[in-house]
């Protein structure tokens, strides 16, 4: 039997974050070694972090991503451990997106990407080239602070090779290229590479993960082999949410798979695989030996190299092996002791817990990482902002039970956020509490109602706020809209009314945007204030009223006051911590550090969420510059019918109950008045069904439908209800509108990516919109080099007034 045990990574990296990204590599690599892998795989371009995006443009990136590696082999980590690291790299003048394979203190081989993704979110070839030689290898320059580390090493191979190990043969693929149609793990294993890894920078979108299951099983079931997949996760800067689910797949079956959604910064999958198990699997395959047969020969030799002319009956390129003494496979003294993995059902979520998850865990990395001290979100009582809640109240859930399940780097993200010391340990009761607890510290609810609402919407905003364990505010915002009319009257002298009133269509469509985009205002004006209200309440000014009619300020949840009332009685373990706690979040707002923390909430400032779905920003049924205006959108790429069966599902499974009397509510913006006869309506306004919506998106982007093709594809999709010129009609209906509206995507808050229909309008120039604003290692190194300039001029001087003397 041949042993061995191997690792893979989920990472949550951040674009640019060289500092904190390098510490999260060689804690994977420690973790690895400490539960005796020989070998570790990590996810793509994770030194840098996968959506620098415009940032690889620039040459201090790649300098950058050298300095850390070194920083990895200096540090020890790689010593006694073959470690795939991501990177980019530049050799003779072309930027390649590479895979480095590390052991001990030398660098054996840089394998480029040789497929690139460049459709739907991905422009990776407006930053990097494909290797286009198969089978070459050559010698690549190393950067003096690498030949450094590794000891003098002054060059190391570069091309499509494999590592000739001294018990086996490893080889890699990236990320896209699992997916292409001559995808290289069947050409690696007809060559003889029992193992490959691939690092993968994926992204979430909503029943996608079956898919790239099933062509990893695929691919090893066809031609045999042990496939480690491993992938960043959680967000990196951008609307991309990257969902982890690292696997080793043997033969086919999943022996190991990681979490898909999680606020843990470092996971680490292992497994123990007998390699003769592949022998044999490849061996009993005939049409595989055939083929294997007919291959090219491999050279094996030192770089540099390249491909051979391969015989009339090679069915692919040969691949340059290089040959190592590396060891992957444990002692044969130790096969009688060691457990090998067996296969594992593959867990998959539905999509309602997607929808649960994975914008949850994407809120939590952006609070975490903006300098922000919560989020507020104007809460309507409907479905979407009702869905948004939830997912916030989520997010406290999946924080409370990291950290009782003893995860410290949780731990101390919700103290330093919140100011509460939330202890390990915790029971399931205690955890609920615990998440309310949090809730009332991050999440602030505002209803702002006015003379169109309804006393239902907000009750069932202020009862779900309460379920959540949100701080709540109600408030009428009549005063305001009725101030910027009567400004409009006095300048015009005319008087605008609604169409029930007897309006013109453009004075109905004016009275509802004044409404929607005075929320807006409002929005963000008591995100900037309500840490600084609470702050002095907190200090006697008097803390939110539990009744009503006692000044309509807010509400706190019973809840949330016997989390809190627990907490001090667990003996301080989750009490919150009053002292003043520093947080620099110069990028936005100004400098707030020193923000002091109190009984009823902390400094700093509040991400304002928005709430649109991404159908209704498809038809561009939304007032642009409304609530639709947010700094994020965990919903804008998620479906109304998604959202609807996410609400009945949270209903039950996350605790809010009231989200069912919120599905069951026919979906309304309260723009217009309420009359006996007449309320308005969502779908009704829109001419068109929510379902509709989410089909025209489909057959508009997947499909790659235009008018035509759309028409001719619904006169069959909806013959049995629709007459031709029926669908004629909707069809039209919806690209007017659609082109009608498509200037708001221009707009449109950053989302989380969830749709592969979604419309929003990506940026031209293409960098993330989230950055750590100390920039610590590039800063560091910008005062390394002054210093060293200075101390250089300092010598010479000293050398010129010696010559004088």
């Amino acid at each position: 039997m041949r042993l061995a045990t191997f690792a893979t990574c989920a990472l949550n990296q951040w674009a640019m974050d060289f500092e904190g990204n390098t510490n999260r590599i060689i804690a994977s690599i420690r973790e690895a070694k400490a539960r005796g892998a020989s070998y570790r795989i990590g996810p793509e371009l994770e030194i840098t972090g996968y959506g620098c995006e415009d940032h690889f443009l620039e040459h201090d990136t790649c300098q950058h991503a050298w300095e850390c590696l070194a920083a990895i082999i200096t540090s020890g980590a790689t010593d006694g451990i073959l470690c795939d690291i991501g990177l980019p790299v530049e050799h003779r003048g072309v930027r390649y997106n590479c895979r480095a394979f590390v052991h001990g203190r030398r660098i054996v081989l840089l394998r480029p990407k040789m497929d690139l993704a460049n459709d739907g979110n991905y422009r990776e070839t407006r930053w990097f080239a494909t290797w286009k030689r198969p089978g070459a290898v050559e010698s690549a320059r190393l950067p003096p602070v690498v030949t450094a580390a590794c000891e003098g090493q002054r060059e190391a191979p570069i091309g499509d090779g494999v590592l000739d190990l001294l018990d086996s043969t490893l080889a890699s693929e990236t990320c896209e290229e699992l997916f292409t149609p001559l995808a290289p793990h069947i050409r690696l294993a007809l060559a003889g590479a029992e193992v490959v890894g691939n690092g993968s920078g994926s992204h979430h979108e909503l029943r996608k993960l079956g898919t790239r299951v099933s062509l990893i099983q695929s691919a090893t079931s066809k031609a045999g082999g042990v496939y480690l997949y491993a992938n960043q996760k959680g967000c990196d800067g951008g609307r991309l949410y990257y969902d982890g689910c690292a696997m080793v797949v043997v033969n086919g079956q999943v022996v190991a798979q990681g979490a898909q959604f999680s606020v843990v910064d470092v996971e680490v999958v292992i497994a123990t695989v007998d390699l003769d198990q592949v022998a044999s699997y490849r061996g009993a395959i005939s049409s595989l030996r055939e083929q294997a047969s007919a291959s090219a020969p491999a050279p094996s030799s030192s770089f540099p190299s390249s491909s051979s002319s391969s015989s009339s009956l090679s069915v692919s390129p040969p691949i340059v092996r290089i040959p190592s003494d590396i060891p992957i496979c444990h002692p044969p003294s130790t096969s009688l002791t060691l457990a090998t993995s067996r296969p594992i059902q593959i867990h998959y979520h539905c999509p309602e817990e997607e929808i649960a998850l994975g914008p949850a865990c994407w809120l939590w990395d952006y609070l975490r990482r903006s300098g922000a001290s919560g989020f507020l979100l104007p809460l309507s009582g409907g479905a979407d902002s009702s869905s948004v809640a939830a997912i916030v109240g989520s997010m406290c859930q999946l924080v409370t039970k990291a950290i009782a399940g003893g995860n410290e780097q949780v731990q101390r993200d919700a103290e330093r956020i919140t100011g509460l010391q939330l202890a390990a340990g915790a029971a399931e009761e205690e955890q609920k509490r615990h998440a309310a607890l949090l809730a009332d510290r991050i999440l602030h609810t505002i209803y702002m109602g006015t003379e169109n609402s309804s006393q239902a919407t907000k009750s069932r905003a202020r009862q779900l706020a309460s379920e959540i364990g949100a701080w709540h505010v109600d408030m009428c915002i009549d005063t305001v809209v009725a101030a910027v009319v009567a400004l409009f009257v006095t300048v015009t002298g005319l008087r605008p009314r609604y169409k029930l009133d007897g309006g013109t269509s453009a004075e109905n469509l004016a009275l509802q945007n004044i409404q929607a985009r005075l929320r807006m205002v409002l929005a963000f004006l008591f995100a900037q204030l309500l840490p600084w209200v609470r702050g002095h309440r907190g200090r006697g000014v008097g803390g939110p009223v539990e009744k009503e009619k006692e000044g309509k300020v807010g509400s706190r949840d019973d809840q949330v006051q016997r989390a809190a009332e627990g907490a001090e009685a667990e003996g301080g373990k989750g009490g919150e911590d009053i002292r003043g706690r520093g947080g620099d979040t110069r990028g936005r707002g100004g400098d707030t550090r020193g923000r002091g923390g109190d009984s009823r909430g902390r400094g700093g400032f509040l991400l304002v969420l928005g709430s649109a779905n991404v159908d209704e920003a498809l038809r561009g049924y939304l007032t642009k510059y409304d609530c639709s205006s947010a700094d994020i959108n965990p919903i804008g790429g998620i479906s109304k019918t998604d959202l609807r069966r996410f609400l009945r599902w949270a209903a039950v499974h996350l605790g809010f109950p009231s989200l069912a009397d919120v599905e069951a509510a026919p979906p309304t913006a309260e723009l217009e008045p309420i009359r006996e006869d007449y309320v308005q309506l969502d779908e009704v306004d829109m001419g068109m069904t929510y379902e509709e919506l989410s089909l025209y998106g489909r057959l508009r982007k997947v499909v790659r439908c235009g008018p035509v093709a759309m028409f001719q594809h619904l006169c069959h999709e909806w013959r049995e209800r629709l007459t031709v010129a029926q669908v004629a009609e909707k069809v039209k209906a919806f690209f007017r509108f659609y082109s009608m509206n498509r200037h708001k995507m221009t707009t449109l808050t950053p989302a989380y990516h969830a749709e592969n229909y979604s419309p929003e309008d990506n940026r031209f120039d293409l960098r993330q919109f989230l950055y750590n604003v100390r920039w610590p290692w590039q800063f560091q190194r910008i005062d390394a080099l002054v210093e060293e300039h200075e101390a250089a001029a300092a010598a010479a001087e000293g050398a010129r007034e010696a010559g004088g003397a």
